[in-house]
């Protein structure tokens, strides 16, 4: 793949609908987490309202009844998120990824051409109850529900692990020895294009995007915290998925984007010392990365 292929790939936005309702147990190993809005602390007017009753979670929920055809949702903390909120009248949520601090949201509603009008704008206070919280809920570029089939599929390749490191070794090898890259679709691709886990598992191709969020689901359903990851290591444009272990912490960069094919930088380097010493340092040492965005 490119490099100008990937760089366009990374900056669509990204949006999904889910319905407040309540958390779900299930008898399977996968434990799904969804985002509700009950109402316990909201914010807005009389076209946003802003739920921010799960804040410690780290998410908000969103919706919006105007007659604004396109919509955009600035979250500001030390880093500027935008993103598109793409229906009318359903909750849409939105990771606090930057941990605990102060937020501000804002909402925007499209006028003409480039422009738009704040539609409400509100600061908010977020205590996480764990620092991994907004990292193990589905999100704009790991959607799952009770109903996905990454779950079964997230069962299935990790049946009998235990360990962290062992599930994120097999659910790379699970996507890179079955899904297929689709170069049209990376040069076709439009803006608002949304990854679809359930599509990818009955097409078994897609392009990178497809790859990160079916790796990232499947690691967070089987609560191993996981952050998609976008900057830059050297001058590289480069995505990487970064995983947390009670023994390691973040580990970055254990699954790789280089530009042309996913890669898979062995885990016990990390968790035991076994292999590259060199390899060992870089991917514990942060210097050698630089993350834009993480999701």
């Amino acid at each position: 793949m490119r490099k100008n292929i990937f760089t366009r790939a990374i900056a669509l936005a990204l949006a999904f609908t889910l319905s407040a309702v309540t958390p779900v147990s299930t008898s399977n190993a996968a434990t799904i987490r969804t985002p509700i809005a009950d109402g316990t602390v909201t914010f807005g007017n009389s076209v946003v309202t802003i739920d921010a009753s799960h804040t410690s979670d780290g998410y908000v929920m969103i919706k919006y009844t105007g007659k604004a055809k396109r919509i955009k949702v600035r979250i500001t903390k030390d880093t500027q998120y935008t993103y598109n909120l793409n229906t009318n009248g359903s909750y849409e949520v939105f990771p606090l990824v930057e941990g605990s601090g102060k937020y501000k949201i804002t909402v925007f509603e499209h006028v003409e051409g480039s422009m738009y009008a704040q539609a409400v704008a509100q600061e908010i206070s977020v205590t996480l109850t764990d620092e991994t919280s907004p990292f193990l809920y589905p999100n704009q570029y790991c959607y799952f529900d009770m109903n996905s089939k990454v779950v079964d599929v997230s069962d299935t390749v990790c049946e009998g692990l235990t360990d962290p490191l062992q599930k994120v070794a097999a659910i790379y090898k699970y996507a890179t020895d079955n899904l297929t890259y689709d170069y049209d679709k990376a040069a076709t691709v439009q803006s608002g294009y949304l990854p679809n886990n359930d599509n990818t598992l009955t097409t078994m191709n897609g392009i990178c995007f497809d790859y990160a969020s079916l790796m990232v689901a499947m690691l967070r359903l089987q609560d191993v915290p996981s952050k998609l990851v976008i900057g830059y290591t050297s001058d590289v444009y480069h995505a990487w998925v970064s995983v947390y272990t009670d023994e390691q912490g973040w580990i970055d960069n254990v699954i790789f984007f280089n530009g042309n094919e996913w890669k898979f930088m062995d885990p016990t380097f990390a968790s035991t010392g076994k292999g590259n010493p060199s390899v060992t340092e870089h991917i514990k040492n942060s210097a050698n990365y630089t993350a834009k965005y993480s999701y």
